[in-house]
């Protein structure tokens, strides 16, 4: 996949990032910060920051947040939120996750909310988010999680993996830009292989209305069609995942997030 999708994607989409209720307000923001406990004297990165909600979540308690992406139009939007609210902490530097440019050991804190999806090589971004990190440092992540034995342990490996794929797909459909969601097996290794140690894991829900979730990349109705037939008709794992169900004219389904906590070694 392209990045220049991805900024061509997100670039012209940016201000509708500004007031999107899933990544402006949602559970996992104050989760992250529950859950890391920043301090006063932290450098803090935020990568695939959008238009700055988590950096801006953070911007309050600590020294300085770097809010990088690699869409210009979503640093604007970002740079502005934080002059409106008043961050003077808060500085925008274009960045692609997979090669951030800065030195080793710059941070306390690297976080990243509902964007690795959209990463084509999610184990460089992880490797570059603990070269940054200062030893003792935390890496935040927050995603949209397929399927596998950490959320339905009784379902078999096999279904798991076919629900896995089929969630993708279903993704990619929407928005080309997607890439892959990972599992949270697939998070834990790579984690691993970058030597954080998780330090903690949960699993959020997050419940979507789909007209609001398929009008945010303005598909043409042929493929609005195909997205609620495979919503409707999808396997019996993915419908366990996705839980459709009618709700006023719509349908309302849930994704789930999870949450990972690791620590540089010192």
């Amino acid at each position: 996949m392209s990045k220049s999708l991805i900024q061509s994607q997100f670039g012209k989409r940016a201000e509708a990032y500004a007031t999107s209720a899933v990544h402006a307000k949602g559970a996992s923001l104050k989760r992250l910060i529950e859950l890391t406990k920043p301090e006063p004297d932290w450098r803090v990165l935020d990568v695939a920051t959008g238009a700055g909600h988590t950096a801006l979540a953070f911007a309050p308690h600590v020294a300085a947040v770097v809010a990088s992406d690699l869409t210009t139009e979503m640093l604007e939007v970002a740079a502005r939120l934080a002059k409106e609210r008043g961050f003077a902490n808060v500085t925008v530097q274009e960045a692609d996750a997979e090669a951030l440019p800065f030195a080793d050991e710059t941070f306390d804190l690297v976080t990243s909310r509902i964007a690795p999806h959209h990463f084509p090589d999610p184990g460089r971004f992880v490797a570059e988010a603990a070269r940054v990190l200062k030893p003792g440092g935390l890496f935040a992540l927050d995603d949209n999680a397929a399927p596998d034995a950490h959320i339905f342990p009784d379902f078999s490996e096999a279904d798991l993996e076919a629900a896995a794929k089929e969630y993708n797909a279903f993704e990619k459909l929407r928005d080309p830009s997607h890439a892959r969601a990972l599992t949270v097996s697939e998070w834990q290794q790579l984690f691993s292989d970058a030597a954080l140690d998780v330090l903690h894991w949960e699993l959020l829900a997050k419940e979507m209305a789909f007209e609001n979730w398929v009008n945010r990349f303005g598909p043409n109705e042929d493929v609005k069609a195909e997205l609620r037939n495979r919503l409707e008709n999808a396997s019996p794992a993915l419908l366990a995942f996705l839980k459709p169900e009618p709700r006023d004219g719509d349908i309302a389904f849930t994704f789930t997030e999870a949450i990972l906590i690791g620590r540089k070694s010192t």
